[in-house]
């Protein structure tokens, strides 16, 4: 028994532990140089819709339901200098918006329909209002 106990430490010896290098990172704040470019979505259908905003590959923020001739507003910020869609935090930290999409309530993310956000730098784009409606197992926007 004390050989498998001495022929395991001496496998396992080799192994470090690493560590993880922790770096600053500044966090910006405001919307000083930001454009406004609020997306308006109302709902013309007669079932619900949900519009959710993707800031990393792996978390999303769902920015609330639209009820049936009701709307949601998507509060996006635009920094034209780098061509980047920002949403605002509780703390007004600026945290980049990867994508954004609108589906039916429940199963929004099965039925998405894209927002398409133009990413051009320099290029200013403009508040934008869009009509989304239930057609099929999907959700149809213009």
């Amino acid at each position: 028994m004390k050989w498998r106990l001495g022929v395991a430490a001496f496998l396992l010896w080799p192994i470090q532990a690493q560590a993880v290098e922790l770096r600053h990172i500044d966090v910006v704040t405001g919307t000083d140089g930001l454009n406004h470019v609020p997306v308006d979505v109302r709902n013309t259908g007669v079932v619900p819709l949900s519009c959710t905003i993707e800031l990393a590959h792996w978390y999303s923020i769902t920015l609330g339901d639209a009820l049936p001739g009701g709307r949601s507003v998507i509060d996006l910020w635009f920094d034209p200098a780098k061509g980047a869609y920002l949403i605002l935090n509780g703390k007004q930290e600026n945290m980049p918006v990867e994508s954004a999409w609108c589906g039916i309530a429940g199963r929004a993310y099965q039925t998405r329909t894209p927002i398409v956000l133009s990413r051009n730098t320099g290029a200013i784009p403009q508040p934008r209002e869009m009509t989304c409606a239930a057609s099929g197992d999907r959700l149809a926007c213009k």
